[in-house]
């Protein structure tokens, strides 16, 4: 995957299990109970048709290319996100982003490149669920196109929270046009 770089110096970059510590550090965060195990990241990750990327401060790149040979540095994930391909549309796995980054574009970057990942994939449509209490990010899927199908129940656990499944359609009727590169 090539690195993408935002404005503000965020660049994302494939997940790896070197990021496994920080991303179950910003689970625990962001999702409380509910949070991913480090055998459910692993395992998550080897499966099939998964794709993950993390956001990272730019000057992260720097720094790894000073690190002692053998020695990894632990990740500077400020955000990551996860998508599942079965063969006709992709699922949003996961889209989490560190609080001290949010509202800074990060989420967008990383929808953006799973969004263009589908595309890439020939994806008919984009699927995902969000709790029905997160207004920013249900904001921000509808500013992206995606429209709201209906209400899952008892989707989040222990909390029994709702959750509103989204879609953006990619191909076909109800699919925005795309932009001439």
């Amino acid at each position: 995957m090539a690195t993408l770089t935002w404005a503000a110096g965020v660049r994302l970059r494939a997940l790896r299990s070197s990021d496994f510590d920080r991303v179950l550090e910003l689970e625990r965060i962001l999702f409380g109970g509910g949070a991913w195990t480090y055998g459910m990241l692993a395992e998550e990750l080897a499966a099939w048709g998964r794709w993950y990327v993390v956001a990272e401060p730019a000057e992260t790149q720097a720094a790894v290319g000073r690190a002692l040979p053998g020695r990894a540095l632990p990740s500077r994930a400020v955000g990551y996100a996860g998508l599942w391909f079965d063969g006709d549309v992709t699922q949003v796995m996961t889209v989490g982003v560190d609080p001290a980054w949010q509202r800074r574009g990060v989420g967008r970057l990383l929808m953006d490149s799973l969004i263009a990942r589908s595309r890439a994939l020939k994806a008919s449509a984009v699927l995902l669920e969000v709790r029905v209490d997160n207004d920013p990010a249900i904001r921000l899927y509808e500013d992206l196109g995606f429209e709201r199908l209906g209400i899952r129940k008892r989707y989040y656990q222990p909390e029994n929270k709702d959750a509103w499944t989204m879609r953006l359609m990619l191909t076909g009727p109800g699919a925005p046009a795309q932009e001439d590169a």
